[in-house]
């Protein structure tokens, strides 16, 4: 990540939601295509070691992306992602819980709000997590939420310098 471009991660507990404003130096119609093709997103959604590998996707509101985290080791972490709105390159939204491999869900989960506009050669993205209960959100953040996600973010930095600029 370049130093001068935005990353901002907040906690608002009261409300259980994690918010995170992350800019992208690159064009907002790349960003839109990491966030929504399953080609991209299996290149930078884990924090390395880890892999992402996503087994289904249909991308379109009543659609779900099911996928795994991969260990090094081959452990899997498994999470279902149902998205519920859907529009073009501004934004999108999807309830995503944790899963087993056979996509069994757990009962809790989040619902997730992306917003992606673009300014002066940057792409912000803004997304907001707001989770089911303030436990859940706490054992994520334990678990190191923090941390892996900006590490994945961290691999859509190197992604996006190797896409081919459209314009």
């Amino acid at each position: 990540m370049k130093d001068d471009l935005l990353y901002d991660l907040s906690v608002d507990k009261a409300a259980k939601t994690v918010t995170i404003v992350r800019e992208f130096a690159a064009e907002l119609s790349l960003v839109w295509d990491a966030f929504t093709k399953p080609e991209l997103l299996d290149q930078w959604w884990a924090p390395k070691p880890w892999l992402s590998r996503t087994k289904a996707m249909n991308f379109e509101a009543g659609g779900r992306r099911f996928y795994a985290m991969v260990s090094p080791e081959g452990e899997e972490r498994w999470a279902v992602q149902r998205f519920t709105v859907i529009s073009p390159q501004t934004h999108y939204q999807f309830f995503n819980a944790f899963a087993d491999k056979d996509e069994h869900t757990e009962p809790e989960g989040s619902d997730w709000d992306l917003r992606f506009s673009e300014a002066n050669g940057l792409t912000t993205v803004t997304i907001a997590i707001f989770n089911e209960s303030l436990e859940r959100m706490e054992r994520l953040i334990e678990m190191g939420f923090r941390e892996g996600f900006a590490m994945a973010l961290q691999n859509l930095d190197v992604l996006l310098e190797a896409l081919p600029r459209r314009h």
